[in-house]
């Protein structure tokens, strides 16, 4: 099996960069659909249409519908098709990043992706996490090639509520277990290899950073500033947690994630915040040994990320609940199974309720 290792065409980071924007665009297409929350919309109409005005490339705006589902995804294709749309614009969140990916895959057009947030890795990967409209895991959708070009604007990101950054922290935080998990395994990747040395090693240093410069980050966002130890925040949970996930591969904490999305009481909560809570459960499953667990523990309670069910909205815990999140979570073909150890539904339900108590013995 062959190392493979893949990210986006171009990666470009700093403040106030999304007025650059159309000029990136340029070399891509002439027709642009810029596909945006109406809040989004909202804050970032003006920068956007001063970036497009006196340029050669026509943009138009589409709501997102928030979920990135099917459903969603063919409406936006039927929007492009009918504007000759020849480059796709996702500016936002996870979903819409998701969802921009899937209409340029299915529509063979160039993406260009524009996080206003630094909740998730989704940016830069070749995938799209396609859920029901109810917002309920279906499947990844695998993509021909990554976005061609991911521009982060540093300033609009600071400026995001410091949530929606602790939550693309523990997103990132899952990246070296998981990577580590697929090295002992030689699991295939999204990238459809094996990891390489390249892909391990990112996916360690974005742990690094992580503990490192995630709560000085947090401090700095909480008063809306942009510091250096934000900027490294934002490198590591959109571009090294997204080539190391996708490059090194998924295991335990993204079908804890995905078991999860099952529990209606845990649909309040962001991507991030339930993959760091599936981090905990994946440590729990391999024994780790207590230093380990500890430090994890430590970052999540600095930062403000959930140890326990509770933290989660789960504040009726029932082993009817519990159990149906393991079996979600172990179904065949999950990236649970890519641990270095077969893992079953009473391995999960055990490893969820073991470190729900670990989350509380800890405070």
């Amino acid at each position: 099996m062959a190392q493979i290792f893949i990210a986006p065409s171009k990666y470009v980071q700093g403040p106030n960069e999304l007025k650059n924007l159309a000029s990136y665009v340029s070399s891509l297409g002439k027709r642009a659909l810029c596909l945006i929350s109406e809040s989004g919309l909202k804050r970032s109409k003006d920068i956007l249409d001063a970036s497009f005005q006196g340029s050669d490339v026509t943009q138009i705006y589409e709501k997102f519908n928030q979920e990135c589902s099917k459903s969603e995804i063919e409406r936006i294709s039927k929007i492009c098709m009918d504007h000759d749309i020849d480059v796709v614009i996702g500016i936002g969140g996870g979903k819409t990043h998701d969802t921009a990916k899937a209409v340029s895959f299915y529509r063979n057009l160039p993406v260009v992706i524009v996080p206003t947030i630094a909740s998730t890795d989704a940016p830069c990967s070749a995938l799209s996490v396609i859920y029901s409209d109810e917002g309920v895991f279906e499947e990844y959708l695998f993509l021909k090639q990554n976005p061609n070009l991911v521009l982060v604007d540093t300033t609009i990101v600071a400026q995001s509520p410091t949530r929606l950054l602790v939550a693309g922290m523990g997103d990132a935080l899952a990246t070296y277990f998981e990577a580590r998990a697929c090295g002992i395994t030689h699991a295939v990747s999204c990238a459809g290899g094996t990891s390489s040395m390249a892909a391990q090693a990112l996916a360690k240093l974005c742990y690094d950073t992580l503990l490192e410069n995630g709560y000085k980050a947090k401090l700095a966002v909480d008063q809306n500033c942009t510091t250096k130890a934000v900027e490294k925040i934002i490198e590591a949970n959109t571009l090294l947690s997204g080539i190391g996930f996708e490059s090194a591969g998924l295991a335990g904490a993204h079908a804890i994630h995905n078991g999860l999305t099952v529990l209606s009481d845990c649909h309040s909560m962001y991507h991030g915040e339930k993959v760091a809570f599936g981090t905990i459960v994946q440590l729990v499953l391999e024994n780790s040994d207590l230093e380990e667990l500890q430090q994890v523990l430590e970052f999540c309670t600095a930062v403000g990320l959930p140890t326990t069910l509770e933290d989660l909205g789960v504040t009726d815990v029932t082993q009817e609940k519990i159990r149906s999140v393991a079996k979600a979570a172990t179904v065949e073909g999950e990236t649970i199974h890519n641990m270095p150890f077969p893992v079953t539904e009473d391995d999960v339900y055990a490893a969820i309720m073991t470190a729900d108590a670990l989350g509380h013995s800890f405070r």
